[in-house]
């Protein structure tokens, strides 16, 4: 587990592969409430070391699916923590029906985070329904796949072709030529970048990016310029 802010982890986990032979690093966060709970974003492969790790920082309270493609070790958790209450995004609930999900993520706030971690759902994406995250207390923003950055070397043959193509190693994490073109109603994601840029941002995870430390809310004004309209 590495701190990342006050009352932040982040814990890196093993290499995925997805469609078309495409490895994908993992990493997940664990975020503590005021009163001590946890939550837990885009859960890892978990693995009894990390379930050691993760419990002396506090209770699994809830596990969260940020979309609905990084749910992969979700069932997993789910029974390790069996009382953890499950969120689901949009769209997941009906592709993954092993699952018991507790709460659908709307547009409304999740009571037991007032206050402390807020949200956007980015709507109108073909490929998946993402929702954006904002931890008050340590100003840090968490997106999962909206910005990428691949390191040099990271894909060979073909495939370090068709991620260069798509941005995925473009100089700075940014949002990849896929997603920029699977959003079919830009004035919906519009709105709900607004309600992103408006965090006063920090820090920045992304899933499958280096972190960002400092200067969040510029860093997304660029990853996100395209959308905005700069």
């Amino acid at each position: 587990m590495q701190a990342f802010g006050p009352n932040i982890w982040i814990a890196e986990g093993s290499t995925v592969t997805a469609a078309a032979g495409f490895a994908y690093p993992t990493r997940m966060a664990v975020l503590r409430l005021a009163r001590g709970d946890l939550v837990i974003w885009s859960p890892i492969a978990l693995s009894e070391a990390l379930a050691t790790a993760v419990n002396a920082l506090g209770v699994v309270r809830f596990l969260v699916a940020p979309n609905g493609l990084h749910h992969s070790f979700l069932a997993d958790w789910q029974q390790a923590f069996p009382d953890a209450t499950v969120c689901a995004p949009p769209g997941l609930r009906e592709k993954r029906r092993d699952i018991r999900f507790d709460v659908d993520f709307s547009d409304g706030p999740v009571a037991d985070w007032a206050g402390e971690i807020e949200f956007a759902i980015m709507w109108g994406n073909r490929i998946t329904t993402e929702v954006v995250f904002f931890h008050r207390e340590s100003r840090t923003t968490i997106v999962t796949d909206l910005i990428q950055q691949f390191p040099p070397g990271w894909f060979s043959g073909w495939r370090a072709l068709v991620a260069r193509l798509d941005l995925m190693l473009a100089d700075e994490p940014t949002v990849p030529r896929k997603f920029r073109m699977a959003f079919f109603d830009r004035r919906a994601a519009r709105q709900s970048l607004a309600t992103i840029l408006a965090w006063p941002t920090e820090r920045v995870i992304m899933a499958h990016g280096p972190l960002i430390p400092n200067d969040g809310q510029a860093f997304l004004r660029r990853a996100f310029g395209w959308l905005a309209g700069r």
